[in-house]
């Protein structure tokens, strides 16, 4: 199967993202170009990962002093003692600024390993190998990293780029369907916020993405979606302006995320879904959006059995709580609630255009849930 490789160029950072079903085979050649210094490689592990792509990721490390450590991929992981100790270790271990921290695994492992190699010494290299169709469409693309605070979701954290993203298709073989509906989540967003042609594509190929079977329209979506953030993290890398667009139902999700106390209830691409309809529906109820595209939106969800209501996930008494969180949004600049919504498929309002009062917001939520 043919191997897509995409550069990323933001300002003086550049590099690869390597996609594709035999795409780990590029692991040792990309630490040696990229990190050619590297004698030690932290690899951080998801502890889902089958044991034989462990092993094939181990296989193309064996050049190099290996400190593995693997850790179940749960938000309670994202806090500042499961990082302080990781750091402890590494620094034990003397790690360097040559040497490379390796995270194979889905968006919280990368998060995780991200913030660590990025404070490390003042930062150490970091290769990301995404393992899960989100991560591999959205968080290993970007150079977002971080932890959580008791106030929300990854409140505290750091821009920090890899040098390098490797997106093993194989690795999609093992993981659930649920897991699979998180990455669609995002795959959807892109073609929602900028790529109407995208979108065209995923209404008729949503069911073959979400079977996780057929490596070409995989691939293809990847890449697509891929380019498609690149597009926002090169015009706005620390997220000041245009890069905020990608938030597009996050503020919703987000605050879902919290409100559940980041439970197995829902996770991050459930609350996605969810946010992004929530958002629709608001942008029809203020007059942005029109009703027909709204109703073409849903019909994906219809189509293919999404999640679509929160109220599925929590009693309305509930819905107030939700509404704070979202009030602790790291995207707001004073005490109103900032908001992405949709105009048409490929298009939104502009960061900053729209925001909300508490009040406002405790009284809408009611009426477009």
């Amino acid at each position: 199967m043919k191997i897509s490789k995409i550069k990323v160029k933001i300002k003086e950072t550049r590099y690869p993202i390597i996609i594709g079903n035999g795409a780990i085979n590029y692991l040792k050649q990309q630490i040696k170009s990229v990190c050619p210094k590297t004698k030690k490689v932290a690899l951080i592990l998801d502890k889902n990962i089958p044991n034989k792509q462990k092993k094939r990721i181990k296989s193309q490390l064996k050049s190099y002093s290996i400190y593995t450590k693997e850790y179940l991929p749960t938000e309670n992981l994202k806090s500042f003692s499961k990082i302080n100790s990781l750091a402890e270790s590494l620094l034990e271990k003397n790690f360097n600024r040559n040497d490379t921290v390796v995270a194979a695994g889905g968006g919280i492992i990368g998060d995780f390993a991200g913030f660590a190699a990025s404070i490390l010494k003042r930062g150490i290299n970091f290769i990301n190998v995404p393992s899960t169709l989100l991560s591999q469409v959205d968080s290993s693309v970007g150079g977002k990293t971080g932890i959580n605070s008791r106030r929300g979701k990854n409140l505290i954290g750091s821009f920090y780029q890899p040098k390098s993203v490797i997106a093993e298709l194989s690795f999609l073989k093992s993981l659930p369907r649920r897991e699979l509906v998180c990455g669609f989540a995002e795959i959807l967003k892109y073609s929602l916020i900028r790529d109407k042609k995208f979108f065209k594509w995923i209404k008729k190929n949503s069911r073959i993405i979400l079977e996780g079977k057929n490596n070409v329209v995989l691939r293809d979506a990847i890449v697509r979606s891929c380019k498609n953030k690149i597009y926002f993290v090169a015009a706005d890398e620390k997220e000041a302006g245009k890069r905020m667009l990608l938030n597009f139902g996050h503020t919703f999700a987000h605050a879902i995320e919290a409100a559940s106390n980041f439970s197995k209830k829902i996770n991050h691409g459930e609350a996605v879904l969810i946010g992004m309809l929530l958002a629709t529906k608001l942008s029809v109820r203020k007059k942005i959006c029109s009703n027909l595209t709204l109703k073409e939106i849903e019909k994906i969800y219809k189509t293919n059995n999404l999640p679509s209501i929160l109220t599925k996930y929590f009693k309305k008494k509930d819905f107030n709580k939700i509404v704070n969180y979202m009030s602790n949004d790291k995207k707001n600049n004073d005490s109103k609630i900032n908001l992405i919504l949709l105009k048409k498929i490929g298009k939104t309002t502009n960061p900053g255009e729209i925001k909300m009062s508490l009040h406002q917001m405790k009284s809408v939520i009611k009426k477009i849930s």
